[in-house]
């Protein structure tokens, strides 16, 4: 029987002692290896590079300012489907696979221009990636310019990036202390406060039953 109680006393101390912590020592706590855990994470994850080509739909003799627009508009949602693709992985020398899940296009409500962005670890793949695709969307756009009135033509191809897209060490430090002082706080919040036993009220013992007198009258 003294052993269990024994046995139980480390683990009593051990609760007291979590609080009588001050409460700000989980939020420290909480930020502190929150961006020590980012900051490695930015550190250990290799970079990666984005490279960007845009093209431009002109009308042709024939055509409609506004319906470069909106050719330019649909232009940019075909830009990652396999008829596109197809072509492209010859020239950048990847697989469709890597085409789909690594090219993204953007368009302008505004201007008939089709940004088309390739990301990888290596910066020449990346620009291949994006150069390739461009040219892909380029020629099957303008094998049907005699019906459409609208040609595809190259306004800026994408060059080899200088500086890594990913977030720097330091951003994802940053963000991993946020996240870190976020998780200390919902801590704080269900951590059971130290005068919540005090506060209770008191048992009030219950009377005791009465010892019956024989003999009396």
């Amino acid at each position: 029987m003294s052993e269990n109680t024994r046995g139980h006393r480390p683990t009593g101390r051990a609760l007291t002692r979590a609080r009588a912590l001050p409460s700000w020592s989980l939020l420290a706590a909480g930020t502190v290896l929150g961006g020590a855990l980012g900051g490695a994470y930015g550190m250990v994850k290799p970079p990666t590079y984005t490279a960007t080509s845009y093209v431009i739909a002109v009308p042709t003799d024939k055509g409609d300012p506004a319906a470069a627009l909106g050719f330019a508009q649909a232009y940019g949602r075909v830009a990652t489907q396999l008829a596109v693709l197809g072509d492209a992985q010859v020239w950048a020398g990847v697989p469709v696979r890597t085409l789909q899940s690594d090219v993204r296009t953007a368009t302008s409500p505004d201007a008939p221009m089709v940004a088309v962005s390739a990301t990888s670890k290596r910066p020449d793949v990346a620009a291949d990636m994006a150069n390739a695709v461009a040219r892909s969307l380029t020629r099957h756009a303008n094998d049907n310019r005699s019906s459409t009135h609208v040609e595809l033509v190259s306004f800026s191809r994408a060059v080899r990036p200088t500086e890594a897209s990913s977030p720097s060490p330091t951003l994802t430090g940053l963000v991993g202390a946020g996240a870190g002082g976020l998780l200390g706080g919902l801590l704080l919040l269900v951590r059971p406060r130290r005068g919540a036993e005090a506060a209770r009220p008191a048992s009030v013992p219950s009377p005791a039953p009465a010892v019956e007198v024989h003999g009396q009258l």
